[in-house]
């Protein structure tokens, strides 16, 4: 029998302005890509794209899982305590160095840090993770930036990317506190 709470998921709905927007883009890109190149090009990018679509829903879907049983598995009081609102600067340091150290692209990424924001990361921690991994990465610095660039840039972009995490975990910390005691004034 589980000792904690069922997890508190925001609500969110299947179709809202986002997706019109990228619905809308996709119905223009689609129209002038036929017009403009005609049936042939147009049914080739589509199959080659219902191609991708095939070969990455796996993928999305084990994420989410994955996500899903970190959020289940990971006690919520270390949670709370390592990377929660209480846990000041050291939480910050905490997400930060959790986003350069962790493998994987955007759909591993996004699911855990939406399950740590689940469980009782704050926003600021969790902004902090995703930008210490966009910017930070090990993976991308190992695969991509050292032999493309090689070490001198590496070092010169990581140093100054480097406090990136820390100023957008804290301000968004900042941001949200003034926004919610701004609203519990109201």
């Amino acid at each position: 029998m589980p000792s904690e709470a069922p997890l508190k998921r925001v609500k969110r709905k299947a179709f809202d302005w986002s997706s019109a927007a990228v619905g809308l883009a996709v119905v223009v890109s689609a129209a002038v890509v036929y017009w403009r190149d005609g049936q042939a090009r147009f049914l080739e990018i589509l199959f080659g794209d219902v191609g991708l679509f095939i070969d990455v829903l796996p993928k999305v879907l084990a994420a989410c899982l994955i996500a899903a049983f970190v959020a289940v598995l990971m006690p919520r009081e270390v949670v709370l305590r390592w990377v929660g609102a209480e846990s000041g600067v050291l939480g910050i340091v905490i997400a930060t160095l959790a986003g350069i150290i962790c493998p994987g692209g955007p759909i591993t990424i996004f699911p855990i840090a939406a399950a740590f924001v689940a469980i009782g990361a704050d926003t600021g921690a969790a902004i902090a993770f995703i930008t210490s991994w966009t910017l930070l990465g090990y993976a991308r610095v190992l695969v991509w930036e050292l032999p493309f660039f090689g070490g001198e840039f590496v070092f010169w972009r990581y140093l100054i990317a480097l406090p990136m995490p820390f100023i957008a975990g804290l301000l968004a910390r900042a941001v949200v506190e003034r926004w919610t005691r701004k609203g519990a004034a109201e």
